[in-house]
């Protein structure tokens, strides 16, 4: 048994109805590390999450935890923990209560324990004692989070947890989850938002009409070979321009949204890695200055753009009598008392 393996799926495959939401999926999730979930809406990345926190079981394939086979619904092993479309609370009790509640469900006789603990590791010890009914999208979800780290988990589910996070909201939730890593926890999220995955993951697995497109180390995505769009803002566009168009493998954008905007600063090219780096060494060779070069759009995005469409459904391919996504909902909803309740209390 491979001791740094968190979480090892071979051939995973989920069907509802005439949906395969899952098909032959290959995962491997390795220990200590935060591991990105990205793929459009219908991937099957909340069927997975689903079956990883043991809400539901692979019809095909198997799925082991820490070593541990999963054959059965709620049969994840112990340090499972998350939450899928959200976590459940109770709106008519506080912060507070609602985690007070969680614990008695396994420790009656310590209904307490922990909870002011996991308020203050989220930053909701202000409003420990406010209703839940109040409380924000951000701060549901940080409640969530809360829950879910009662039980001090080894293996941590969230499905959108950036989800109505506010600058401040965000920068708690991103150093909960670095430092539970950092101790050796195992961190598996779903987002839509690539500036976070990018600040929090180093691996990532992109799904696309069930299958995996990409997995692994999330530099790899930085592929050298790969053209992107890049923002070079400079001191002087015009001899910037020049030296641009006679860098080999460097091409200017022209009529690009940045330029559009009236930035008489900045220029638009595109290349690979190699060309940018050699047309950074000519702009200083000519004196001028170098204020920003960054890519328009990130490489996880650009990547998850590329893999997605490159695999988009084909005819035939797969039956979407009832689109993906709303198979994942329905399966969702089938396990919806529990999604809080029962991942944050294993």
């Amino acid at each position: 048994m491979d001791t740094t393996v968190a979480v090892r799926g071979r051939g995973i495959t989920k069907v509802f109805g005439d949906v395969v939401a899952l098909d032959h999926v290959d995962v491997s999730m390795a220990k200590g590390q935060i591991h990105g979930l990205v793929g459009p809406n219908g991937a099957g990345k909340t069927t997975l999450l689903g079956l990883l926190l043991g809400l539901a079981v692979a019809d095909q394939g198997t799925l082991e935890i820490f070593g541990a086979p999963v054959g059965r619904a709620l049969a994840a092993p112990d340090g499972v923990s998350g939450f899928v479309d959200g976590p459940g609370l109770y709106p008519t009790l506080t912060a507070k209560q609602n985690l007070a509640a969680l614990v008695a469900l396994r420790h009656r006789d310590a209904p307490s324990t922990g909870v002011d603990e996991a308020l203050e590791q989220v930053g909701l010890t202000a409003v420990a004692d406010d209703k839940v009914r109040g409380f924000s999208l951000g701060m549901r979800q940080r409640l969530g989070l809360a829950a879910a780290l009662l039980t001090k988990p080894r293996l941590l589910v969230l499905d959108e947890p950036a989800n109505g996070l506010d600058p401040a909201g965000k920068k708690h939730v991103h150093g909960v989850l670095n430092r539970l890593a950092a101790d050796g926890a195992t961190v598996i999220l779903s987002s839509h938002r690539m500036d976070d995955l990018e600040a929090l993951c180093s691996e990532v697995t992109i799904l696309s009409t069930g299958r995996v497109v990409f997995s692994g180390p999330l530099n790899k995505l930085s592929d050298e070979n790969r053209e992107l769009d890049y923002r070079l803002r400079v001191s002087n566009t015009a001899d910037a321009r020049t030296v641009a168009a006679g860098t080999p493998g460097v091409g200017i954008v022209e009529g690009s949204d940045t330029v559009a905007r009236g930035d008489t600063e900045v220029i638009v090219v595109r290349g690979q890695v190699a060309a940018m780096d050699e047309l950074v060494a000519r702009i200083v060779r000519a004196d001028i200055a170098l204020r920003e070069l960054a890519p328009v759009v990130s490489p996880l995005e650009a990547a998850f753009l590329a893999l997605t469409e490159q695999t988009a459904e084909k005819p035939g391919e797969r039956h979407t009598e009832q689109p993906a996504e709303k198979a994942e909902e329905k399966a969702a909803e089938k396990s919806a008392p529990a999604t809080s309740q029962q991942e944050a209390g294993r």
